[in-house]
């Protein structure tokens, strides 16, 4: 065999070489994870990037106070940016309905569905003659709507004492008088804007907590609907990883809006470590609003406790938590109002979220609630409709019980 056949077989065997190990080359890297690029910002046609877990868990333990890297357990799997919809093939990004007179707009369902309380305190003050047997009424009236024992009784006297004071009662006159004593029973002074503006080039962050079952996570879809309504720059946090469609249900209500989800895509994973990454994605995407779920399936106060602490402090890390938002269903009454003392007991909360408030006649939780918290109700649920959550307007919430 000649020298240029020799060259030409050594030189064969050295171009399969290195073909085969560029192909193995090149198959281990699609096996690793692609990680996200950095500086995001929301709505960009690329994933915001997420610190990995080293860094979660070293910034967590510098203070003493905070949870260490064995409190704070990173998930197995990464956590994920869910990117709002930007394809051809995606659905339309839908424009919420303008926050302003929402209530307003709802105000026959308000009204026909808490009729009882309104209407039945209005027939109850136009008898001819008030005696003690029509004072128990009202009484009871106000008690079987769950305006609570204590803000009945202050309303009876107030109302004993201006029955006392005019005398003669026309319709109009008793309208005006029972408006008066209700509005004043909602403590129409409260604040109940929502800290939702950038301060000191950090984004606001609003923790929603509540028990499952108050349509919590629906409701954290329907606020980021009021926010970008309002034209803010929204990232979701899906934080509530004990249930399997937490996750996903928030994930399709941000993508309605074109909005970020950060969540992790496995079930039971660290909700204080998806707190953190999506507080992270808003300060890197400079986003006004971060809006974090947390999960509500908690046995015991004492892990209720933990949990939320925890979250709460590692989302502290980075930036204020503006806002405590407690979710709680209308309909529960008295027993909702239980789950309000542990909550407050256990993180500071800022406002009340009021919940199936057209499907029930107790509207007098909205004052039992305030009353027991000393805190304000700022938005309420008045229906299935996405745009549904309105915030609460004291005034013509009074209108609706006496139409």
């Amino acid at each position: 065999m000649s020298v240029s056949e020799y060259l030409a077989i050594i030189v064969g065997v050295l171009v399969l070489l290195v073909g085969a190990g560029a192909a193995l080359l090149v198959g281990r890297r699609r096996a690793l994870p692609r990680r996200p690029p950095e500086q995001p910002a929301p709505g960009a046609d690329h994933v915001p990037g997420v610190r990995d877990d080293a860094e979660v868990a070293a910034e967590v333990s510098a203070d003493s106070s905070t949870p260490t890297l064995e409190h704070v357990e990173p998930p197995s799997e990464p956590i994920l940016v869910e990117e709002p919809p930007g394809t051809a093939t995606a659905p339309a990004v839908e424009r919420p309905e303008p926050v302003a007179g929402r209530l307003t707009r709802l105000r026959a369902r308000l009204a026909r569905s808490n009729s009882s309380l309104g209407q039945g305190l209005l027939a109850l003050l136009s008898r001819d003659s008030i005696d003690e047997a029509t004072w128990e009424e009202i009484e009871e009236t106000l008690l079987v709507a769950d305006v609570g024992a204590g803000p009945t009784t202050e309303i009876v006297e107030r109302l004993r004492r201006d029955v006392a004071v005019h005398g003669v009662r026309s319709p109009d006159e008793v309208r005006a008088m029972l408006r008066e004593e209700l509005l004043a029973a909602l403590e129409p002074d409260l604040d109940r804007s929502l800290a939702v503006a950038r301060r000191e080039g950090l984004p606001s962050v609003v923790l929603v907590v509540g028990v499952n079952g108050t349509g919590k996570t629906t409701t954290v879809g329907k606020l980021a609907r009021v926010l970008v309504a309002e034209d803010k720059d929204v990232v979701l946090g899906a934080a509530d990883t004990f249930r399997a469609a937490a996750a996903d249900q928030l994930q399709t209500w941000g993508e309605r809006v074109g909005v970020l989800t950060v969540r992790s895509d496995r079930e039971g994973a660290d909700p204080a470590s998806v707190a953190f990454a999506a507080v992270q994605a808003g300060i890197e995407g400079e986003a006004d609003v971060v809006v974090v779920d947390t999960a509500g399936r908690l046995q015991n106060k004492v892990g209720l406790m933990d949990e939320l602490g925890k979250v709460k402090r590692v989302l502290e890390k980075q930036a204020p938590v503006e806002e405590v938002l407690l979710v709680l269903d209308a309909t529960t009454g008295q027993n909702g109002m239980q789950q309000a003392r542990v909550f407050s007991e256990v993180v500071d909360v800022t406002g009340i979220v009021l919940t199936k408030l057209d499907g029930t006649a107790k509207g007098g939780i909205v004052v039992a609630v305030q009353k027991a918290l000393g805190v304000p109700v700022k938005l309420v649920g008045l229906g299935e409709g996405p745009d549904d959550l309105a915030p609460f307007e004291p005034g013509a919430f009074v209108d609706a019980l006496l139409t």
